[in-house]
């Protein structure tokens, strides 16, 4: 059994997709050189990726004249298609396919209509084209069953792994926070919806707020900031842009507390990043949000400002009077690429 993961989205080296394809590929890899040498996977990659991997051999390079001819398809059983908005090369009925779908956030994001439909229609020529399809939630994949037709397609469940986030003993980031402060990640837009906690900063004096991520919308950002300055908050609020690795750690691992209110996820990659370290989980209760973090979070289910003090207060109080630290982490345990690994390992099998 030979499969080929596309790891073109890899390009994106601030993205969900990249970690997704890094971790996925590698506990693949490890798996098949430690058990079963009869199956092998390749990684169909950016040049800038062409390292990425464990061997050298397991590697396909991106080239301008796969346009016309693709000599690496030969003996494929299986490509791995990761995104539902990603493409599918393999036009031979020969080669199975697997779709991995993250999420149908477009539904949720409040985008115009035409918009939508033309990123479900997308998905849905994917999907047709594909001979099983991998979820990331079970709220992904209610998604699907509602919005797509799936035929007699199978459609799997598979959570995430965790991503194992850089720590660095006494690295400092060049952006510091002075005080106790909250901790935001992903990119920054109006899906993320991370403007409803500055209020946050003015009913709280002693908090400083540091977001981080790629700066996504720059007319969002600047109503962020404004919006700061109205409240005479700005020079407590730190949007930093993307970070990187030891600096997202640094973050994690001193923020008094960690905040997703989120209107749209097929997962939350950054919740899980952030469980491993044990501190507080704030995240709005919608999508898939409540399913990654089950009884270990606590939830805005409104935005008001003076509700959303109210959760944080009584979340606050809650995670030290039952001291939650250990049951945050033991629900990051449960986000194991390894196992999960195993999971995709099984589906490739039914395919052949």
């Amino acid at each position: 059994m030979k499969i080929i993961l596309d790891c073109e989205l890899m390009k994106h080296r601030d993205s969900g997709l990249y970690h997704y394809c890094l971790n996925l590929g590698l506990s693949v890899e490890k798996i098949f050189d430690s058990s079963d040498n009869s199956h092998c996977i390749s990684f169909y990659v950016p040049e800038i990726e062409k390292r990425s991997f464990g061997k050298a051999d397991s590697v396909i390079v991106e080239h301008k004249y796969h346009k016309f001819a693709k000599p690496f398809l030969c003996n494929c059983d299986i490509w791995h298609a990761p995104f539902q908005s990603g493409r599918i090369i393999p036009k031979s009925s020969q080669i199975k396919v697997l779709l991995t779908v993250h999420d149908l956030n477009q539904l949720h994001e409040g985008k115009p209509l035409e918009q939508q439909q033309k990123s479900l229609s997308h998905t849905q020529s994917l999907i047709q084209r594909s001979d099983a399809i991998v979820c990331i939630s079970e709220f992904t994949k209610n998604d699907v069953l509602e919005n797509c037709e799936v035929g007699n397609k199978p459609v799997y469940v598979i959570h995430n792994g965790i991503h194992d986030v850089c720590v660095e003993e006494n690295f400092i980031p060049s952006v510091k926070p002075r005080l106790p402060f909250l901790f935001g990640l992903g990119y920054i837009n109006s899906k993320k919806n991370f403007h409803v906690l500055i209020p946050l900063l003015k009913k709280n004096p002693g908090l400083e707020m540091v977001i981080a991520g790629r700066l996504d919308e720059p007319d969002y950002i600047y109503a962020m900031r404004e919006s700061a300055e109205k409240l005479g908050v700005s020079e407590r609020l730190h949007i930093t842009g993307p970070v990187c690795e030891k600096t997202k750690g640094w973050y994690l691992r001193n923020c008094l507390a960690f905040m997703h209110p989120s209107l749209a996820e097929g997962f939350g990659a950054p919740v899980v990043e952030a469980m491993q370290f044990g501190k507080p989980l704030f995240l709005s209760n919608k999508t898939a949000l409540p399913e990654i973090g089950a009884n270990a979070a606590f939830y805005f289910s409104d935005f008001n400002e003076d509700y959303m003090q109210y959760q944080f207060q009584e979340g606050m109080k809650q995670f030290k009077k039952y001291e939650m630290q250990d049951m945050v982490i033991a629900r990051a345990a449960e986000f194991n690429w390894q196992k999960n690994a195993l999971k995709y390992i099984e589906v490739y099998k039914s395919l052949v």
